[in-house]
């Protein structure tokens, strides 16, 4: 199957938007050449007792997965609405139940300390529990499971899926991953046992508890931090900085490998004089060696009247993270600019050469550097 068909095959947006065959391959053999086909079903499918929560009175539940603690009476929804109440049991409705399910290149993420040019199966379900009007993933993160096509797929099946399309991790993306915590969980405890990375990619608004559990079987983070006010975070995203900031710090107690992405939007969040103390508090509580990815934004969702970020700015904002210490700044969506490559903090010569997700050349050596041998922070075996 060539790339082409190999991409229309695996075409989440088809998926969301419920074409007529509302067909997605759910398996591949290492050709990859289809082995089996699963139509898409409107609607949830299967359900799981949440493994967060406390009980009220009157049969009210409190959710403990992240920082809304949402009550919720019998019958309803929390705030992410894949969650309800069922006579006082809080059950998640997206268990087994994605609606993205694509092969990646694990550039995609992103993550550019693992595993370069290796592909990670990447899967999604409906919900999240932010509502930023910039997100690239509207379709799903906005929708309630019984709105998009899902597939029935249990963790041991993306598992073999997995290991049948020769994907070196899953990546648990797309929408919020927090809000299918459980799936999640099942599916990374399988993974491992398989010798399968699991990566993920999430808005960090997750409570310490849950977050500490999750890291007993993630590999790797890439947190997006998508701004560095308050204002910022409860006008664009109904959420908090603060809960962000503790998920950044604990990952880095937790020792799990942590990449960062800032999706820098015209006269919203691109103002230098707060990129500067951004970059300052990444440098002193989470090393030089933090990755950080200033990705370029396109006109979506909520912000259509708004203009691309302007190269320029993302270059300002890179030379503001390199300035304050950083080793590893990245320009996100802009294929071909240098920013794009990794380069050694020591000698300067060029480690891995990208330019989209097309790896051009690596340059390392067990970790180091293969010029000077200065250790690069990453997964790379």
């Amino acid at each position: 199957m060539n790339n082409e068909v190999w991409e229309k095959a695996f075409s989440r947006r088809d998926l969301l938007k419920g074409v007529a065959s509302c067909a997605l391959l759910v398996a591949v053999s290492a050709n990859p050449a289809p082995a089996l086909a699963q139509r898409g079903k409107k609607g949830y499918i299967n359900t799981r007792l949440s493994s967060h929560f406390r009980t009220l009175e009157n049969q009210r539940i409190q959710c403990q997965l992240c920082p809304r603690e949402c009550q919720v009476a019998k019958g309803q929804r929390g705030f992410c609405g894949v969650r309800e109440n069922r006579a006082g049991k809080y059950y998640s409705l997206v268990y087994g139940n994605p609606c993205a399910v694509h092969p990646d290149p694990i550039e995609k993420k992103p993550f550019y300390h693992l595993l370069p040019a290796s592909i990670s199966l990447s899967i999604a379900t409906a919900g999240c529990n932010l509502r930023c009007k910039f997100c690239e993933n509207w379709e799903i993160s906005q929708a309630k499971p019984e709105d998009t096509y899902n597939l029935d797929l249990l963790p041991e099946k993306v598992v073999a899926l997995a290991k049948k399309m020769g994907a070196r991790s899953i990546a648990y993306t797309y929408a919020e991953p927090t809000i299918f915590f459980e799936y999640m969980i099942d599916t990374a405890k399988l993974a491992r046992k398989e010798g399968i990375l699991n990566v993920c990619h999430s808005n960090g608004f997750i409570n310490p508890g849950p977050l500490k559990e999750l890291c007993q079987v993630t590999d790797a983070f890439n947190i997006d931090l998508k701004g560095f006010t308050d204002d910022y975070y409860s006008g664009m995203t109904q959420g908090r900085l603060a809960p962000v900031l503790q998920t950044l710090k604990t990952l880095k107690q937790q020792g799990i490998h942590l990449e960062i992405t800032n999706l820098v939007i015209p006269t919203k969040n691109d103002n230098q004089d707060v990129m500067r103390p951004m970059c300052a508090w990444i440098r002193k509580e989470l090393g030089e060696g933090t990755p950080l990815h200033f990705s370029r934004f396109y006109p979506l969702y909520k912000l259509r009247t708004l203009p691309p970020t302007p190269v320029s700015t993302l270059e300002k904002s890179r030379n503001t993270a390199m300035d304050a210490g950083l080793d590893f700044a990245y320009i996100g969506k802009v294929p071909g600019h240098e920013g794009e490559r990794t380069f050694c903090p020591r000698c300067k010569k060029l480690l891995i050469g990208r330019q989209g997700y097309t790896i051009s050349e690596i340059n390392l050596s067990k970790g180091k550097c293969k010029f000077c041998g200065k250790p690069i922070p990453g997964i790379w075996a």
